[in-house]
């Protein structure tokens, strides 16, 4: 069973729609940057009953890899999230939390990490770019090889487990390998933050090579290749 019809959602489709012993939850709120409580009520409200109706079921959460970036652990949504983690600890017998970081894949949604910077870019608006800056971004396809690994061998049940890139990459770089694949210079200007959070991949680095998954230096420009590189 899948809740949700956003990217995660629909990657997990084919594999869990008709899948009875297990619900994963994906209609989380879309766009981290926004305050508006009315988001998280909603999803609040619908994790809650979800999990009411479905108290047999095995449940696969997406919380977010942002609770470990001083800049943003304080943030309405990382809070959100956190809350969400709870409500699961204390309410359901079977879950397993994911935590994630930037996913790459087909969607629409312009809030997406690497969406707003290209969109940005092909538009030529203008934009502020944070120097000294680290960002994890992870293929949606590899978040679904590695939480279904660990769901249909049940591994880390009751358990929190980071799903992300073992190779954060400056934000710097990641824009200009952007503006590599776009074939466009993006407008923007350079401000000094300092953030560079460090995500435990430990269980991520286990479980790769044995799905096929290559964390590379050519992994991100491999990614942003395979999403951008039409538009």
């Amino acid at each position: 069973m899948v809740v949700g019809n956003g990217l995660i959602a629909k990657a997990f489709d084919p594999w869990y729609s008709k899948d009875d012993r297990f619900l994963v939850f994906a209609s989380g709120v879309s766009n981290s940057g926004t305050a508006d409580p009315a988001q998280f009520s909603r999803e609040a409200r619908l994790l809650e009953q979800t999990l009411q109706q479905h108290p047999e079921k095995t449940l696969a959460y997406f919380s977010t890899c942002s609770v470990y970036d001083a800049s943003l652990s304080n943030s309405p949504y990382v809070q959100h999230k956190l809350a969400m983690e709870n409500l699961i600890r204390t309410s359901h017998t079977g879950y397993h939390i994911f935590r994630i970081s930037n996913l790459a894949g087909n969607t629409s949604n312009p809030n997406t990490f690497l969406n707003y910077f290209a969109q940005h870019i092909q538009s030529g608006s203008f934009f502020y770019l944070w120097h000294n800056t680290w960002r994890n971004v992870l293929d949606v396809t590899d978040l679904v090889a590695i939480c279904n690994h660990i769901l249909q061998q049940g591994l880390y049940k009751n358990e929190i487990v980071n799903i992300a890139n073992p190779i954060s990459n400056n934000v710097e770089e990641i824009v200009n390998i952007l503006e590599t694949v776009l074939q466009k210079k993006g407008n923007y200007e350079l401000i000094e933050k300092t953030s560079k959070p460090i995500i435990d991949t430990t269980i991520v680095q286990e479980l790769a090579p044995g799905l096929d998954i290559a964390f590379n230096e050519k992994y991100l420009f491999n990614i942003v290749k395979k999403y951008f590189a039409a538009l």
